[in-house]
């Protein structure tokens, strides 16, 4: 997922048949329309049994903890929210601030298909209140007590490019999981959202998805131990009437939950026995604002883990397919998540933390990858896609995929991906909606009829 300075450009994948030398088969093309699947091929045991050494790690736990030491050093676009000063200086917030939050110079269209008029563009920038930012901040230290949407201005107004294109709302950015520690450095004039930087995004929330506590109360909960990290897709906590603020709460893939130690085992927890569940501590909000923390049951059944899974090409690929067919989601909206969302989830329930966007995970310092510029040769490019290896993550202008393995030598990949077009045996070009986490074939990929995918890729990224 870019921000609004970049254009996803996913939904232009071209598929050649027949046209391009670095095909070697005829694929099938089947009823759905996606060329070369079969429904053998939709199942992860299908990749995981053709990789050789599937379970060996790929990185260690420590190796995992330096990758991480050293994107959140050397990135940009990660913040060290545990070393801020007691106060911030107006300028430091107003860069953060209007990053995001400057009036937009493009026509905007809202869910019916009509221009946004520019009283409202105007009201919702004078929301914002930069000029009421002081000469010193003190930040707000807190937690989302919820899967909360991050947006560009402190608005819910869903705003697109296009008329009729409803699903990337360009104020839309990204989303915090429920304990996703925060500082909040900047409230609305209306006073109903905050500005809030997170270690991989600042943004706008709702205020009341945020419950406060001081540092210290925040960074104990956040590394307590011991824990479940979620592994499954997006599990939900037990339903639960008597604390509402808990329950049927979605935790999202590589969320990690400390968990309640303190009650005893042959208590009920909410009204019910805890035995056949994990007993999680969650932030809750109080009526005030301030932070808590209340225990909620996660069912044993549902995919969560002691610690992160170990790093290796089959987990890679089984974490991966648990988003199967989940719908794209821009900044995560649609409760799913888009092509970056995507991908960095996966490898988070690994243990790694990886930058929020395409293309700051694109050319990210701290992440081993090799870029690719115009002075590079089609056959230099060429060589490089085929030597792909699972897990690698593949980027062209505004998309990002993952690869899960090969057949008959050539690579697919598994990616949130808007849709793909190919030609067909009459030279013709068929276009096919995808709007999913879905599997394709990588080659030969087209960016349009005269340009290949090969041609416009611009990094290979691979967490080594």
């Amino acid at each position: 997922m870019n921000t609004l300075r970049h254009t996803l450009l996913a939904a232009t994948l071209v598929f050649a048949m027949g046209a391009a030398p670095a095909f070697g088969r005829d694929l099938p093309v089947p009823p759905s329309g996606v060329i070369g699947m079969s429904d053998a091929q939709l199942s992860p045991e299908f990749w995981v049994s053709r990789l050789p050494d599937a379970d060996a790690p790929v990185l260690d736990r420590a190796a995992i903890a330096a990758l991480n030491e050293r994107v959140a050093r050397l990135d940009p676009s990660m913040h060290d929210i545990r070393h801020l000063a007691a106060t911030l200086p107006l300028a430091q917030v107003k860069g953060w601030i209007e990053k995001l939050t400057r009036r937009p110079d493009k026509p905007l269209y809202d869910v019916e298909g009509k221009p946004v008029p520019a009283t409202t563009l105007d009201a919702v920038v004078t929301n914002a209140a930069i000029d009421r930012i002081p000469a010193q901040v003190t930040p707000r230290y807190g937690m989302a007590v919820r899967r909360a949407a991050l947006r560009g201005f402190p608005t819910d107004l869903r705003v697109f490019s296009h008329a009729g294109d409803t699903d990337i709302d360009r104020f839309q950015e990204s989303t915090l999981f429920p304990g996703d520690p925060l500082v909040a450095v900047h409230t609305s004039h209306d006073g109903k959202w905050v500005f809030v930087v997170s270690p991989r995004y600042a943004a706008w929330m709702h205020a009341d998805d945020v419950a406060y506590g001081d540092a210290a109360t925040v960074f104990a909960h956040a590394d307590a131990t011991p824990y479940r990290v979620i592994t499954g897709a997006k599990p939900l906590t037990v339903y639960t009437p008597e604390a509402p603020a808990v329950s049927e709460l979605q935790l999202d893939m590589g969320t990690r939950v400390p968990l309640d130690a303190t009650l005893p085992p042959d208590q009920p927890v909410n009204g019910q026995s805890p035995y056949a569940s994990w007993v999680l501590s969650l932030p809750v909000r109080g009526a005030n604002g301030t932070l808590s923390f209340h225990p909620a049951l996660l069912q044993r059944n549902q995919d969560s883990s002691a610690d992160y899974l170990p790093l290796t090409r089959a987990n890679i690929v089984r974490q991966a397919f648990k988003f199967l067919g989940e719908r794209y989601g821009w900044g995560h909206a649609y409760n799913g998540r888009d092509c970056s969302g995507f991908v960095s989830d996966v490898y988070r329930s690994m243990g790694v933390q990886m930058p929020r966007n395409t293309r700051d995970q694109s050319i990210s310092p701290g992440l081993t990858h090799t870029v690719y510029t115009s002075k590079d040769s089609h056959e230099t490019r060429l060589k490089a896609a085929m030597a792909l290896e699972v897990g690698d993550l593949v980027y062209i202008p505004g998309h990002v995929m993952m690869v899960i393995g090969k057949i008959d030598g050539e690579p697919y990949v598994i990616h949130d991906v808007s849709g793909m077009s190919y030609r067909q045996a009459d030279g013709s070009l068929r276009r096919v909606t995808l709007n999913e986490v879905s599997v394709t074939p990588l080659l030969p990929l087209m960016f349009s009829d005269d340009s290949t995918f090969v041609d416009r890729m611009t990094s290979i990224v691979r967490i080594r």
